[in-house]
């Protein structure tokens, strides 16, 4: 079997599973934000449902539209809140102490590897990073995973991506994901597994790796997983104190999962419906185009684009690497006068580093403006929401088509160094211009 099939297959009490399969499996974490989780509360008590089936496996995260913009959020995170309370949802995360959900349940160790995690957000599929199978549902399917502890699922079939080399001065993970989807299409993998593995894979860091596997649905993905490894480990430890709290597993029970945890890799007779190579040495520094994920080019054939802000962050981009990354390129430069800069660190956690390491001070001289934990502009929620004809570049996810503010704006994707190169000179820049690394 493949990865994703294992993990569903230990979830259903099955010994295998194949392609296709229908099963009902239990789930370890359940997430829901505050945009998703007002209509499962309505579902849930329409369902004649009392409580939730294990309230220390469920987080509930403030973070799409907060701090509340206006009313009609401040009422959506208040639903929410009232329901952790109602319920004692063990991990109820408050403005202030939450954070990008995508990025706080891994920090705050809510995903292990093996797990199987359903969230009412599409980029679920980040904690695949991890080797869990985490893939999005809707709020109707949250309030069933609510009740019963388990949902159904079909077996997806698996995409297998290897990547090999290294990469070079200047390009990152982001630049990587993009490529890929670009050669699978918005729906090459559609309802599959996307399997990345690789020397190119091992020698990433974890902040690298939760965005590659951030993106996998950009490709119609149902998840994207790797295996883990002595990295994913050294991630894991030191995290279990959040994931403890309120449970107790006898000692059997953590043998039986040391167990598991040792088996989490596909088997080498795996079947895939394709085998993708990425060779990293060659690869450059990519942007999407307007209007979707796939319509990826290198920098230099973006180059010059007028661009009017750019917003360093989101669940794929927030983390410390993706700061340190933009503040190389930066230097003592500043923000062009014509440009907006809106940096976003995904979590509280990522803000006290940047303090720390004294980068918050550096993008504040610089010009930028450094936001609280929020999704905003990324779906155009706030925070930096684009007028008419306005033109974003974002290292989020998603530039579809009126997301990100107005219809008539218009969003290009790329990574931090090519963000923080483009935010310099007012125009889509290749970042290796600016360093002198173009060799």
């Amino acid at each position: 079997m493949t990865l994703a099939e294992k993990i569903i297959a230990r979830h259903c009490g099955r010994e295998t599973i194949k392609p296709g399969d229908i099963v009902m499996a239990k789930v370890d974490m359940v997430l829901g934000t505050d945009v998703t989780v007002p209509l499962s509360v309505e579902v849930f008590r329409e369902m004649g449902a009392s409580r939730v089936f294990d309230p220390t496996k469920i987080a509930l995260v403030n973070d799409h539209f907060v701090p509340a913009k206006d009313v009609k959020s401040a009422t959506l995170s208040q639903i929410m809140r009232n329901f952790a309370r109602e319920q004692g949802v063990t991990h109820y995360f408050e403005v202030g102490r939450s954070g990008i959900c995508h990025s706080l349940l891994p920090d705050a160790g809510l995903v292990k590897p093996g797990d199987l995690v359903v969230g009412a957000d599409s980029h679920t599929c980040t904690y695949g990073a991890l080797g869990a199978f985490g893939t999005g549902i809707g709020s109707t399917d949250m309030a069933c995973a609510w009740a019963l502890g388990e949902l159904w699922f079909r077996a997806p079939e698996s995409v297998k991506v290897v990547v090999e080399g290294y990469f070079q001065p200047m390009v990152g993970a982001k630049d990587l994901i993009l490529h890929i989807i670009s050669r699978l299409g918005a729906d090459g993998a559609l309802y599959q597994a996307i399997e990345f593995t690789g020397g190119g894979i091992s020698r990433m860091g974890m902040d690298g790796r939760f965005t590659v596997c951030n993106m996998a649905i950009e490709a119609g993905a149902k998840t994207g997983l790797m295996a883990p490894d002595e990295t994913t480990w050294e991630y894991v430890e030191g995290r279990k104190g959040e994931r403890e709290k309120g449970r107790k597993e006898s000692e059997a029970h953590a043998k039986a999962q040391r167990r598991e945890e040792e088996e989490l890799f596909s088997d080498s007779d795996a079947e895939y419906t394709r085998v993708l190579e990425v060779n990293l040495d060659g690869l450059e520094p990519q942007v999407a185009e307007p209007y979707l994920p796939s319509n990826v080019k290198p920098v230099s054939m973006v180059a010059g684009v007028k661009v009017h802000q750019v917003v360093i962050g989101s669940c794929t981009n927030g983390r410390v690497d993706d700061f340190r990354a933009a503040a190389r390129v930066l230097g003592d430069r500043p923000v062009h006068p014509d440009v907006r800069l809106i940096m976003i660190p995904a979590t509280p956690g990522i803000m006290r580093e940047l303090l720390k390491e004294g980068l918050i001070e550096q993008f504040v001289a610089a010009g930028a403006v450094i936001s609280p934990s929020t999704c905003g502009p990324c779906i155009g929620g706030h925070m930096g929401v684009l007028g008419a004809g306005e033109v974003g570049l974002f290292t989020t996810n998603r530039n579809f088509h009126g997301r990100n503010g107005h219809p008539d704006s218009k969003v290009y994707l790329a990574g931090p160094e090519v963000a923080a190169a483009t935010a310099v000179t007012g125009r889509i820049t290749d970042p290796r211009e600016l360093v002198g690394s173009i060799k």
